[in-house]
């Protein structure tokens, strides 16, 4: 049995490398597409098998059955801009190239876990439910993943005519070491960490709701860590299938997360306030709090850090250290 990482040099795919490899775990193919981005930097001190540019393994897959039964596949492969306008590039990357991998894990038994994504649910007014499918993206992106995701449920007749493991988790604010290379799509705390560095203060986005003050705006944040220990509770657990949300239950407002930030440092909190982009404006959404219910009943019981002890952890012991790595 290997392991099929797809997007490993990325962010969350990375550490559950890391991770692997702590639990003496290496029979691992990773596959990417490294170019000249500086995710290369995440293959250091890594333990695996071969290494496949994404375009190659695409075509070994569809050529030469490739993937073996019993294999685990960790599909995060995607375009994950969602500012990204080109919908046929958005098609090819998260539905085409996904389609493919989940028909041969399907055909000969291999196991598929794989990641959508919380921009499929749109509007707020969703509740962030992963018992509701009816959902309304509100960009390209959002739009290209829930276009495989409704696939992945007429294929398994909603998860019931599954021949083996199907997961779909639903990732959204997640943060951590390793997310470097992200450029402009890095978290709010990379950039709030470079700001306060260079200029002692923090920028967070004015409210263009009347219900909501300034500082108000409030996300469900989780630690990377906790993601991939629910990606690794799936891999112990080849019987558990379906759709689940991979947050917390847990909204936070930003503003608690600039002062953990401040306080991590040592210094006094020093926030300001700017105009939202008008591009932004009709797209943001100001409250995002998933229920993971559906996770706790099949019997995922690891407690997840708070977000003060996974700030404190992130900016001392990753980012103040020249942005080490796992």
């Amino acid at each position: 049995m290997s392991y099929i990482i797809t997007w490993w040099a990325w962010f969350i795919w990375s550490v559950l490398v890391w991770y692997l490899n702590k639990q003496w775990i290496d029979d691992i193919i990773i596959v990417d597409s490294l170019n000249t981005t500086e995710k290369r930097k995440n293959l250091l001190w890594k333990k695996y098998k071969n290494y496949f540019d994404k375009y190659e393994f695409y075509h070994k897959v569809k050529e030469e059955w490739y993937i073996k039964k019993n294999d685990i596949v960790l599909h995060l492969w995607a375009c994950s801009a969602t500012t990204e306008q080109d919908s046929q590039y958005l098609m090819e990357n998260n539905s085409k190239y996904s389609r493919l991998l989940y028909e041969r894990c399907s055909s000969i038994w291999a196991r598929f876990i794989y990641a959508s994504s919380a921009a499929t649910y749109g509007d707020w007014s969703q509740w962030y439910s992963d018992y509701n499918f009816d959902l309304q993206p509100l960009n390209m992106y959002g739009y290209s993943k829930y276009l495989f995701d409704q696939r992945i449920l007429n294929w398994t007749n909603d998860f019931k005519l599954c021949k083996s493991q199907v997961v779909w988790l639903k990732f959204f604010n997640v943060y951590g070491p390793n997310e470097y290379h992200k450029g402009a799509m890095s978290s709010v705390i990379y950039h709030w960490f470079n700001q306060i560095k260079k200029e002692k203060q923090i920028w967070l986005f004015k409210s263009h709701k009347k219900w909501y003050k300034d500082w108000e705006q409030k996300r469900d944040f989780i630690y990377v860590i906790d993601v991939v220990k629910i990606i690794k509770f799936f891999i112990e657990n080849p019987n558990k299938n379906w759709i689940f949300n991979v947050w917390t239950w847990k909204s936070r407002i930003f503003n608690d997360l600039a002062k953990a930030t401040f306080k991590t440092l040592l210094l006094k909190p020093n926030i300001k306030y700017k105009s939202m982009p008008e591009a932004l404006r009709n797209k943001y959404q100001y409250f995002t709090q998933a229920n993971i219910d559906k996770l706790k009943k099949i019997g995922y019981k690891e407690k997840f850090y708070s977000l003060e002890e996974w700030v404190e952890d992130y900016v001392k012991n990753y980012l103040d250290k020249w942005c080490k790595i796992y």
